[in-house]
């Protein structure tokens, strides 16, 4: 019968496993980007019940080679191109193998203290590494938190800014389907669901219309769809903005929206899941103008900034209306330092009540590369994007279908005069590309146009693989038909 593991059998098994991760790093490059295989496939490899006795440990290592990294999607790739990067890195893994190994449950300030308390300034750090107003800052009112995901930061907004448009009593006379909550109709899909778990159902959400050129958020017509919401009896209580939308990278006017809430009693959440990492980068933080109107503000270390998902940043301007809305305190989780009233619960925080010491890898992602070592994965990012931008340019058969402030390139055929017909020339293409498993680019709509992207941001791409992805493009539209054009 297979025992508990000591200390001892730890070391040694745990040597095995970080070489296999290192291993699985240096071979990215030899491996396809996804998988060929069809579905059912793993789970046809897997035993049909859980073993009767233990195995050792050498078999779940032979296992991850044969079973699963043959079976994954390689995130990590350094052709892996597709949505926006999920990152990791060296100094993320072993902040997050420290964070299983203490097992803290941080709940409350007494059930972890440190737990807490590393958040708090963690965030405070990064705030400051952002230049995010002060208002956001746990110095004041505000202060900040790691959520999972942005989707639940999005959640965790609109519950509060329900709270407030209730005037507090949101909790006290349940659903209420005469709210409304805004965004733009290139808003993340996280924001509908978010309004969808709040009880207001499809109709709690008015989707505002873009400028076409820019694609953000077009100030005018929000304000119209809040005095048409006001004039039907309805009540506004929270606007969405983006800061670099997941088609595009469109950045919304945040000042002209902030001020249209500011004016209408309005909270606003500012979601940057993706862009929000590139203001480490001084040049680039006027995307974050008018954030000091925000209400709550996030974005994703582990999209860009190299640290291991799950880790969203969200911050709030008045850490105790957050509170107010969430927090439920029975009687077995009362405490002395509680109700002291002098520490951070962050289980009032969020939705669920258990939480892991998640702010140790960003701890450990920080003082590993400091300031100076993520503001150049940034610029490198973007210098690769600019690179295939150009080539983009370059070659008559394509053409660049938005701007491109950080590192997304939306991209596509060029038109003719049968729209169907190049939305199937596209999409094929995507398919021809992603078919070779060599790398993997995903599409969106642009303007209803079916359109290719492709965004870099693992630590290990380099020009090389850019350039080996875009000779895998134009050899995919030579092959389809597309032939190369004057340059």
């Amino acid at each position: 019968m297979a025992t508990h593991m000591t200390p001892d059998e730890f070391r040694q098994h745990g040597h095995a496993v970080v070489d296999w991760i290192a291993d699985y790093w240096s071979t990215l490059d030899q491996r396809p980007v996804t998988s060929a295989d069809p579905p059912g496939t793993v789970a046809a490899r897997l035993p049909a019940g859980p073993p009767e006795r233990g195995e050792p440990f050498d078999r779940l290592l032979a296992d991850l080679d044969t079973v699963i990294a043959p079976g994954l999607t390689h995130w990590q790739h350094p052709r892996f191109f597709g949505y926006f990067p999920a990152n990791t890195s060296g100094p993320s893994v072993l902040g997050d193998l420290v964070c299983a190994g203490l097992g803290v449950q941080g709940m409350l300030w007494s059930t972890g203290p440190a737990c807490t308390e590393v958040e708090t300034v963690v965030l405070d750090w990064l705030a400051e590494l952002l230049d995010l107003p002060a208002r956001l800052r746990s110095g004041g009112s505000g202060g900040g938190v790691i959520q999972d995901s942005a989707s639940s930061a999005i959640l965790i907004a609109v519950l509060a800014a329900l709270h407030r448009a209730a005037g507090g009593r949101w909790r006290g006379h349940g659903v209420e389907r005469a709210y409304r909550v805004y965004t733009s109709t290139q808003g993340h899909s996280a924001i509908e669901k978010a309004v969808r778990i709040a009880g207001l159902g499809d109709a709690g959400l008015r989707t505002v219309a873009v400028d076409p050129e820019s694609l953000a958020m077009d100030p005018a017509a929000l304000r119209t769809a809040i005095e048409a919401d006001l004039a039907a009896g309805l009540v506004p209580a929270a606007a969405v903005a983006t800061i670099g939308t997941t088609s595009t990278n469109a950045v919304d006017p945040i000042p002209a929206i902030g001020e249209l809430c500011r004016e209408y009693g309005l909270w606003l959440h500012v979601d940057a899941a993706y862009a929000g990492a590139a203001a480490v980068c001084p040049e680039l933080r006027w995307s974050h103008a008018g954030l000091e109107y925000a209400d709550s503000y996030c974005f994703d270390p582990h999209k860009w900034l190299l640290t291991g998902f799950d880790c969203d940043a969200f911050w709030v301007a008045d850490r105790a209306e957050l509170v107010e809305a969430l927090t439920v305190l029975p009687e077995y989780l009362r405490n002395a330092a509680t109700e002291s009233g002098e520490v951070l619960d962050y289980r009032d925080w969020q939705v669920s009540l258990g939480r892991r010491f998640r702010a140790l890898k960003l701890w450990f992602v920080l003082r590993w590369y400091g300031a100076e070592g993520l503001r150049a994965h940034i610029r490198e990012t973007i210098a690769l994007a600019g690179w295939f931008a150009e080539q983009v340019r370059a070659d008559q058969r394509f053409e660049l279908v938005a701007p491109s402030p950080f590192a997304l390139v939306c991209f596509r055929l060029r038109a003719t005069s049968d729209d169907a017909a190049d939305d199937e020339a596209n999409a094929e293409l995507l398919a021809r590309v992603n078919a070779t498993g060599r790398a993997y680019l995903t599409h969106t709509r642009v303007g209803g146009r079916y359109t290719l992207r492709l965004v870099p941001g693992s630590p290990y791409t380099r020009e090389e693989h850019v350039a080996q992805t875009w000779q895998l493009i134009t050899d995919a539209a030579t092959a389809h038909g597309r032939q190369e054009g004057p340059r």
